[in-house]
């Protein structure tokens, strides 16, 4: 049964999803703080209640790949890296959307920068990226390079005369072949998390930070799940310091996707998620009514000088 049919909305029939789960038909003594809606985007709506958390997946969500990915959560060979879902749930469907069961786990404090787990989140992706791809049927290819893409056409629907909206194609014409994941990753496919960001940890019941969200992970070039914070560095948002803990600890566990000089794999990608994030601040601030923030500006800058640098070089070489 779709259960928005009957409460009347998405968050109204996943909260009742949540509670069902937790206490079947029984009654509830949960408090307010452990009952709550945690998100409500266009590419995901969460439910909290009580220990566990009900998920509303994007709107045309594919089935397919959707069940590959479900099942690359709770694989044995992942465990510790990944958070699995809830075992033996039964598949079932808000206005039309796949809905999932999850463990809750505290999320990173965002609070609290300095606490951030930047090493350890590191340490997850890169032991990611080296576990061998499980045998059976093919996983789908991670979305993010897709994502990229997918912004700037949002972009151009929703934001097509914004002043900034001409420099952010600028840069996306630098970005080639990193529009379809091409390029310096070479041909093997790794796992990959496919929208790394610190959003994406939350704390297990033992304490340990585990990636979460798998609906872009698939096989594909591992730059990409370092591009956020490659980008955020490139444009002085994040720290060096802080840039170069978590590169460090990537490599030193062994991550495939960072060499002696990991600009050679990270430069195609950073690009890539910084016109990726100016394209939606464009989109999301027009749809708003809103002036673009200050973050928001930065990456719009940081488009400029991906332009004009590129550009600049590419006269260069030219004449």
């Amino acid at each position: 049964m779709d259960l928005a049919q009957t409460t009347g909305d998405v968050l109204g029939a996943l909260a009742l999803t949540a509670r069902r789960a937790v206490h079947g038909e029984g009654p509830c003594g949960c408090g307010p703080e452990t009952v709550r809606v945690l998100a409500d985007r266009e590419d995901g709506a969460v439910v909290r209640h009580g220990g566990l958390v009900a998920k509303a997946h994007a709107p045309g969500t594919d089935d397919g790949p959707h069940a590959a990915r479900l099942a690359l959560a709770g694989r044995p060979e992942l465990d510790g890296i990944l958070l699995p879902p809830v075992p033996g749930q039964r598949p079932g469907r808000v206005a039309g959307r796949p809905v999932t069961l999850w463990p809750y786990g505290p999320p990173v404090d965002p609070g609290d920068p300095d606490a951030a787990p930047w090493e350890e989140a590191a340490r997850l992706l890169a032991r990611l990226h080296r576990t061998p791809p499980p045998a059976g049927p093919p996983l789908p290819v991670t979305r993010a390079p897709a994502k990229a893409a997918l912004a700037v056409e949002r972009m151009l629907r929703t934001a097509p005369d914004h002043p900034a909206a001409a420099t952010v194609l600028a840069a996306w014409r630098t970005v080639g072949g990193a529009r379809s994941g091409e390029g310096a990753g070479g041909t093997r496919a790794y796992l990959c998390h496919g929208d790394f960001h610190l959003g994406q940890l939350v704390r297990d019941f033992r304490g340990a930070w585990r990636l979460i969200d798998v609906d872009d992970a698939g096989l594909g070039d591992p730059a990409w799940d370092l591009a956020r914070p490659a980008a955020w560095f490139a444009a002085g948002l994040l720290p060096a310091d802080v840039w170069a803990r978590f590169l460090g600890a990537y490599q030193e566990e062994g991550g495939p996707a960072a060499g002696a000089d990991p600009w050679v794999r990270l430069d195609l990608p950073a690009r890539a998620l910084t016109v990726q994030t100016a394209a939606l601040a464009l989109a999301k601030s027009t749809a708003e009514g809103r002036e673009v923030d200050e973050v928001e500006a930065v990456m719009i800058d940081t488009c400029a000088r991906i332009a004009l640098s590129r550009t600049g070089s590419a006269s260069a070489a030219s004449s």
